[in-house]
């Protein structure tokens, strides 16, 4: 139930058009739905302004389609499913047409994306091509959650003046996603230049001794520059998610 639906009930009350028992019964409707293999969360945009994401690795088509109805049936305007895989979300469009799907970032919404309302802009920033998927990922999660953002792509320090060239849309952003392989500097040279929180994400993408995004992570962890946090390797959605509320405070 969203922020929204609960203020019609209790201005329902307020107004006298309906009961004190009424309304407790429609806020104690379940707050969450056991269909076996999945208990879709219906209040979690209640309790934290977003609704509940359906993480699709592993999951099946029915499955997904099935945590999908569940959403729909109870209102709930988007559906973003992340690590979907090209095939489910093929299986899963025939019963839900109107999935559109996204290959790069391997995600799937159900709805229309909706109009910015964050306070600023979003900038995503990769060091190079590779760390797209990742990038894509973190992007249309925050534009999912109604955010605007400026996608910065291919501006790793191995040509630093490729950064400096944009360095006015990085500087204007409210929050910055820095997406990174190989050493991960990147987020430290762009934590040193803007005012404003930046979100470094490490990537599986480098030679033998970059141990699948891990020399990345740590490069990140021991970043000197100041108003740097990390989130996992390869977690685009976590940094999406977090710039979103970074951009609605």
């Amino acid at each position: 139930m969203s922020k929204e639906k609960t203020f019609e009930i209790l201005k329902s009350v307020q107004e006298g058009a309906l009961s004190v028992e009424d309304a407790i019964l429609k806020l104690r409707m379940q707050p969450f739905e056991d269909l076996g293999y999945a208990k879709p969360d219906h209040h979690r945009a209640l309790r934290q302004g977003i609704p509940e994401i359906i993480y699709g690795e592993g999951k099946t088509a029915e499955q997904i389609t099935g945590i999908a109805n569940a959403f729909l049936d109870k209102g709930q305007p988007l559906i973003l499913t992340t690590r979907l895989l090209p095939e489910v979300a093929a299986a899963v469009q025939k019963n839900i047409p109107t999935l559109k799907y996204y290959e790069l970032a391997r995600v799937g919404i159900i709805g229309e994306i909706p109009a910015p309302n964050g306070i600023g802009k979003i900038v995503i920033a990769t060091g190079g091509t590779c760390d797209l998927p990742v990038a894509e990922e973190a992007a249309l999660t925050a534009e999912a959650l109604g955010n605007e953002v400026i996608r910065v792509y291919d501006v790793g320090i191995a040509g630093l003046h490729r950064l400096l060239a944009r360095l006015d849309v990085i500087m204007s952003a409210r929050a910055i996603v820095a997406v990174a392989g190989m050493e991960g500097a990147l987020p430290s040279v762009i934590g040193g230049l803007v005012d404003c929180p930046v979100i470094a994400v490490p990537v599986s993408v480098g030679y033998g001794a970059s141990f699948h995004g891990l020399s990345a992570l740590l490069t990140m962890l021991n970043s000197c520059a100041s108003g740097v946090s990390v989130v996992n390797i390869d977690n685009g959605f976590g940094a999406g998610y977090l710039a979103s509320m970074k951009n609605h405070q």
